[in-house]
């Protein structure tokens, strides 16, 4: 299994670099075992937390790429705690600072017991819910995606992951829209015949997930989960460049 650090740093730790709230559905889905028809209804009660899973995705990125946790030192209040997020969260996420100019942030050994501490507050500073509508990558959602295509996607993901320490990927089915979501892949096992990455799906804070790459097929399948009945999908990696 391939895990590194980002530009020669530290390794990307789910259990300390990922958001411990969830991004919530506005629907709740369930499959029939049978058939694996989908069927939906309006989650109950409301979400007050959604469409933003690119939003989030993008956020621990940035939190991975441009901050330096200091547990031994005091916390900041909440006004202190609000500046330094929107310093982290208004830089690049393509690119990683160097370890001398990442934001300090004292009291937390990484992002996940930092939004433990200050959930209210992430959701208030990290980004909108357009911001996950208007990304400047969704262009290539509605072009053919061919298997030459995703092969070279997970060629790259593999390199992207041994290079910076994580991939933000866009998984999506288009034109019919079963899946369109953002998730950050951060380890990869290639076996025979598949190459596999674990990943953080803001939709499921309590572990990470799979993607995995069939090799024979060139297709990218995503198992199935309380959003999605399981079965191949596109894949496209996002934030990597000028135009994605």
């Amino acid at each position: 299994m391939i895990s590194t650090g980002a530009r020669g740093t530290r390794s990307f730790l789910f259990e300390r670099d990922t958001f411990a709230f969830a991004h919530e559905l506005v629907w709740q889905y369930r499959f029939d075992a049978a058939t694996g028809e989908m069927t939906t209804a309006r989650a109950d009660p409301p979400p007050t937390y959604y469409h933003r899973c690119f939003v989030m995705v993008r956020s621990a990125r940035q939190f991975f790429y441009h901050a330096r946790f200091e547990p031994s030192l005091p916390a900041l209040e909440a006004e202190s705690c609000r500046r330094l997020i929107r310093s982290i969260v208004s830089r690049n996420p393509r690119r990683a600072s160097a370890e001398p100019d990442r934001v300090a942030v004292p009291g937390y050994e990484g992002l996940r017991s930092f939004s433990e501490a200050w959930e209210p507050l992430l959701k208030a500073e990290c980004g909108a819910a357009w911001e996950s509508y208007f990304l400047r990558s969704h262009w290539r959602m509605v072009f053919p995606v061919w298997r030459g295509h995703q092969e070279q996607t997970a060629r790259r993901l593999e390199r992207s992951i041994q290079e910076d320490g994580t991939a933000v990927v866009h998984l999506f089915r288009f034109p019919h829209v079963t899946i369109n979501h953002g998730i950050m892949l951060f380890t990869v096992n290639e076996t025979d015949g598949e190459i596999r990455f674990q990943a953080y799906d803001p939709n499921i804070p309590a572990h990470h997930v799979e993607l995995i790459y069939r090799q024979a097929e060139r297709t990218f399948h995503f198992p199935p989960n309380h959003y999605w009945a399981g079965s191949k999908l596109e894949v496209v990696q996002i934030y990597r460049n000028l135009f994605y």
